[in-house]
């Protein structure tokens, strides 16, 4: 048996460790400088609330009356804010964000969005499909569709890899 020596400031990272009320906060924090920035650079309006729960940071970037935000809230562009948010936030934490990034609505309306294609999809089903595939979504997607098909009596699984990743819907 080989004894292997670890250093408490540097523990191995555990995939199944959530992170802290405060680390939250910071990740919050973190991402929201680094949108506003952003915001500035791009000279767009907009506001900021960051909110933590549920293991993630959540960040919301709102604008009142006529604004152009909204060329930032298309569900393509808030996921790519979202992963440079949260690179932003890794590379000053030194750990991996869970955040989520939503603008001006956006993640409403995808909700939304996601619930008709699980609506159609169970329509298939009960008119005699074995089971319903979905497109191609990121892993917080997937997460909601689980949710909502699991909240309509369904089961659902993901397969697929990386970029290919869906979920599939059936009976059970």
């Amino acid at each position: 048996m080989t004894d292997i020596e670890t250093t408490p400031a540097s523990p191995a990272p555990v995939a199944d460790d959530a992170p802290s009320q405060d680390q939250l906060v910071e990740e919050g924090d973190i991402a929201a400088d680094y949108i506003e920035e952003l915001l500035d650079i791009a000279d767009l309006d907009g506001d900021i609330e960051i909110d933590a729960r549920a293991g993630r940071a959540y960040l919301s970037v709102t604008a009142t009356g006529e604004s152009n935000l909204r060329m930032l809230s298309s569900s393509d562009a808030v996921n790519a804010l979202q992963e440079l948010t949260r690179l932003a936030v890794q590379n000053r934490t030194g750990r991996f964000s869970r955040l989520i990034l939503d603008v001006g609505g956006s993640r409403d309306a995808r909700a939304a969005e996601l619930a008709r294609i699980v609506d159609h999809a169970i329509e298939r089903i009960e008119a005699g499909a074995a089971s319903a595939s979905l497109p191609p979504m990121s892993s917080y997607e997937r997460k909601l569709v689980h949710d909502l098909v699991a909240g309509r009596g369904f089961v659902s699984a993901s397969e697929g890899e990386g970029r290919d990743r869906h979920t599939v819907i059936s009976r059970g």
